[in-house]
């Protein structure tokens, strides 16, 4: 199984912060990459739509709003990897105004090495979690 996880500090509070990523089906509200998100069996699912037409479903496998943070797995998706799941959570660090969000994941590769398919979601994680930052430049 391989693993990959990416960290940003955000100059904004973690409850600010979470407030925009804390809903699962709130990716198109912050993470560019993304056109849309449809929520089906009571918001535990979702479909996602890339910018060019690539659908994704990911499914809510645990979801803790007191802590910040939810874990999820995929569905469906155009990944070379399985058992696929990955975790969102925004911690509040010293001070008011800032906060550390972290985005990882663990997965098995199909048909591709352990660094190949790290390097995909290493990008997917690292470039929406500066997407997310931009939502809080000043």
């Amino acid at each position: 199984m391989a693993s990959t996880q990416a960290s940003v500090e955000v100059p904004a509070s973690a409850d600010k912060v979470w407030a925009l990523v804390g809903g699962f089906d709130a990716l198109p509200d912050w993470l560019p990459m993304i056109s849309s998100s449809v929520a089906q069996e009571g918001g535990r699912l979702r479909h996602l739509t890339l910018g060019d037409g690539t659908v994704i479903v990911e499914r809510l496998e645990t979801y803790d709003n007191a802590a910040r943070t939810y874990s999820y797995s995929i569905v469906q998706g155009p990944f070379p990897a399985t058992d696929y799941l990955a975790t969102l959570r925004v911690i509040a660090l010293p001070g008011a105004d800032q906060c550390r969000v972290e985005w990882g994941g663990q997965f098995t590769p199909v048909g591709v090495s352990d660094a190949e398919v790290v390097a995909i979601f290493d990008e997917v994680y690292r470039g929406g979690l500066q997407a997310l930052l931009r939502n809080f430049a000043s």
